[in-house]
């Protein structure tokens, strides 16, 4: 379970959803710095990723079930990546105060990590369909 690369991957989306919770993602015109955890929309979002991820991992017998979970998943990190972007362009006095910060990026290097993961699980269900063409 844990050998094969797509799972290492999940593993690295999890924690990167579970950094995104408590990461600084944006400071509001009061100075006040926002974690995910302050907004009930970008905390769900990022406690279904971890969900999803935790889920995936070990669904590793039931390789179309967990490629269909992870596309799932990538949409939920484009969704959130809306949401990002609705919150950083609606802040108000966001022309005083436009500081983002690292949090805002967890979504997108997410992106690319589950990218992998889907072509990890497509390679190995490939391998399987070739090997079972030989029998």
């Amino acid at each position: 379970m844990i050998q094969r690369i797509q799972s290492v991957y999940l593993l690295i989306v999890a924690i990167l959803a579970g950094l995104g919770i408590y990461s600084p993602l944006w400071i509001n015109d009061k100075l006040i710095i926002v974690k995910g955890f302050d907004n009930i929309y970008i905390l769900a979002l990022f406690a279904s990723v971890i969900v999803l991820s935790v889920l995936s991992i070990f669904l590793y017998n039931n390789r179309k079930l967990q490629f269909v979970l992870v596309r799932f998943n990538i949409l939920i990190n484009i969704i959130l990546l809306g949401v990002f972007g609705y919150y950083t362009q609606t802040l108000s006095g966001e022309t005083l105060v436009s500081e983002k910060e690292i949090g805002l990026i967890i979504p997108f290097v997410s992106i690319v990590f589950l990218y992998l993961t889907n072509t990890a699980i497509k390679k190995d269900e490939d391998l399987v369909k070739s090997v079972d063409r030989l029998r």
